[in-house]
């Protein structure tokens, strides 16, 4: 694959990233085959690996961790995250100073190795300053655990801001971001990815499928997603709402572009978000050996101005088709009383 430079750190990255949030308990409980998937990957020139301490509770980064000891881990950029709840305790989530330290050398453990390339936050946390989240990974990266840092699903606002405190405060900056974006959802080509092209920021998309959407396995008449992530995020997968009933009749469309365009749907979608020059990597995740097979290929995939112009039609730029597919929600829209004078 031809290597991508990761934001201005120098840093090269093949254009598609292994996304492990599927191995583990969440998708693939077999630890034997998901490395074998991981080293699948890295043969077929993948050198980029994320996951996240919350995937599968810290399953998915032992299983990262077995797959690239041996040897493997030096020609990796291996990517994690910091953030989600993993614990009863109110203090083992969130941006904290207390957290981040902690649950990065739990990360460490889990992932069996020394340092993280990128130490991603994320989300956004309202409730802690920027200048406290930076600085906690400031001293990781000093330390030498971590080498750079990154956000993950931020708004374009606070990218700014956090930019605007490293620089004021000396502290290292986030020198990428990780949003959702597919042709399902495209809300971040408004703000986020021109904010980060302005900052010299890489990009590595979350969920360039839709989270399945575009995988062609799901049709209008056919089987509809009812268990693992469509159990645990309801809103995004319920085919009651008029948004995912949306979702299956652009897909009908899509598969007759893909057909035209003599490609996948897969290849299709995945294509589409390499396009966006904003764009370093995107994430693909899979369950199977059988879904790599199918993805893997898709950073050889181009385009053309047509097809592209018709995306446009199906779904307009800067949208999203399902507003519960932007990955987080402002708290003033999702409390009542943070929008209201009066809060009795």
């Amino acid at each position: 694959m031809e290597l991508r430079t990761l934001g201005r750190t120098g840093m090269k990255v093949s254009p598609l990233c292994l996304g492990a949030m599927m191995f583990g308990a969440w998708g693939n409980p077999d630890h034997e085959d998901c490395v074998r998937i991981i080293h699948a990957s890295l043969d077929a020139g993948v050198n980029f690996v994320d996951t996240a301490d919350v995937y599968s509770g810290g399953e998915s980064e032992e299983i990262v961790g077995k797959a690239l000891a041996g040897g493997r881990r030096d020609d990796v950029v291996l990517a994690t995250k910091v953030h989600a709840p993993m614990g009863e305790d109110p203090n083992m989530r969130g941006n904290s100073r207390r957290w981040i330290t902690r649950e990065c050398e739990a990360s460490l453990r889990r992932l069996g190795t020394d340092w993280i390339d990128l130490y991603q936050v994320h989300r956004w946390d309202p409730w802690t300053d920027h200048e406290e989240t930076l600085g906690a990974l400031s001293d990781l990266v000093t330390q030498g655990k971590v080498r750079y840092v990154g956000s993950s699903t931020y708004p374009a606002a606070q990218i700014v801001k956090a930019q605007w405190v490293a620089r004021e405060r000396g502290l290292q900056r986030f020198v990428c971001e990780q949003p959702p974006y597919s042709i399902f959802v495209r809300g971040v080509e408004a703000a986020v990815l021109p904010t980060c092209q302005q900052y010299g920021m890489g990009v590595i998309p979350w969920s360039p499928l839709a989270g399945g959407w575009l995988s062609g396995k799901y049709r209008r008449g056919g089987e509809l997603p009812s268990g693992g992530r469509a159990q645990r995020l309801p809103q995004r997968y319920d085919p009651a709402l008029p948004e995912n009933q949306r979702k299956l009749d652009i897909v009908e469309d899509l598969l007759k572009l893909a057909a035209e365009a003599g490609v996948s749907l897969v290849h299709l979608a995945v294509a589409f978000v390499l396009e966006h020059p904003a764009v370093t990597a995107a994430i693909i995740g899979p369950r199977t050996m059988e879904q790599l097979k199918g993805q893997i290929d898709a950073a050889s995939v181009m385009l053309d101005a047509a097809a592209l112009d018709r995306i446009d039609e199906l779904v307009p730029p800067g949208t999203n088709l399902n507003e519960a597919d932007a990955g987080w929600t402002p708290p003033a829209l999702d409390d009542p009383s943070l929008r209201r004078r009066h809060r009795s």
